[in-house]
């Protein structure tokens, strides 16, 4: 049975801090196209056996499996077999591919552990959009996901998909932007249409930006206030060089451009203004401290 949202509004727009909350365990993703129903956890192998076996496969190997279906659509599609899209988001150049498989034996997935496309897929140069609809994991995916993963695919109707559960109820409606795994919670449609129009000139928005999958939390919310601080939204122009952790504290050493800031960060409680199933009081993070680095400048000997 799919949990419930007691409150229609308040623990979805927008007032839930959203920072450091994208999905840890997602660095590499398979994509499966199945109109049929969704069971409420992937992992219980209730699916048709083809679709059952890529998600077995996949979860052996560390790959994050995600349901898809076209905004609206619940009639198979027209193609023999089963559609699938592969994404690599490690790295500085993350990539796409995809394909139609006739079963579970034709997609190399240890190929895509190697970073490597597999031969049954074809890369694709532009990104893909999920929205989470997935009502059996709770219904204000549904009832917020689907008119926003409709209105999205007015705009892009090839590439934005409804997605199965992505991780954070409590941040419906949730967009996630591949390949580099880029999640944004308690989207509204202007919000979403930005947050798309600026992953595909290559940066993000901080609006409700949740973070980049597959990075600890206490990373994601240094990357966060290093943005925020220099406004710096280039997808590639952030990264943490170094990081260290004395207890809840973490410090990190983080680049932006060509400047490098020592930046610190903590857990902090915040309630919710709705206690429910999907927002009670949300673990987040506080900037502690962010101080920019004097560069270390050697002197010039003396000319003897």
């Amino acid at each position: 049975m799919a949990r419930g949202c007691a409150h229609p509004d308040g623990c979805h727009s927008g007032t839930v801090p959203t920072l450091a909350s994208a999905t840890v365990g997602a660095r590499l993703w398979l994509l499966i196209e199945h109109t049929g129903p969704w069971p409420s956890h992937l992992e219980h192998l209730t699916l048709p056996e083809e679709i059952s076996e890529l998600v077995r496969r996949a979860l052996d190997r560390g790959i994050r499996p995600q349901l898809i279906r076209r905004p609206g659509r619940r009639t198979r599609s027209r193609d023999q077999g089963i559609r699938v899209l592969v994404a690599y988001g490690c790295g500085p150049e993350p990539w796409l591919a995809g394909g139609v498989i006739a079963g579970p034996d034709d997609l190399d997935l240890d190929a895509l552990v190697a970073g490597v496309v597999p031969e049954s897929c074809i890369l694709d140069d532009e990104p893909v959009f999920l929205v989470c609809t997935h009502a059996k994991r709770n219904a204000c995916c549904a009832r917020i996901g689907l008119p926003l993963a409709r209105e999205l695919a007015e705009i892009l109707p090839d590439r934005v998909w409804e997605t199965s559960h992505v991780g954070g109820d409590r941040y419906a409606a949730n967009l996630v932007c591949l390949p580099h795994g880029i999640f944004y919670g308690s989207m509204s449609q202007a919000a979403a249409i930005a947050a798309v129009n600026a992953y595909r000139s290559g940066e993000v928005t901080l609006d409700r930006f949740r973070g980049r999958a597959g990075i600890p939390e206490p990373l994601q919310a240094v990357e966060h206030f290093a943005r925020t601080h220099t406004g710096e939204c280039s997808l590639g122009a952030v990264a943490v060089e170094s990081s260290r952790s004395d207890g809840d504290v973490t410090e990190a050493i983080v680049r932006v451009g060509d400047v490098r800031f020592q930046v610190v960060v903590e857990p902090s409680a915040f309630q919710a203004p709705c206690g429910t199933a999907c927002a009670e009081t949300i673990t987040t993070y506080r900037l502690v401290s962010l101080d920019r680095l004097t560069p270390v400048r050697y002197a010039t000997p003396a000319l003897t």
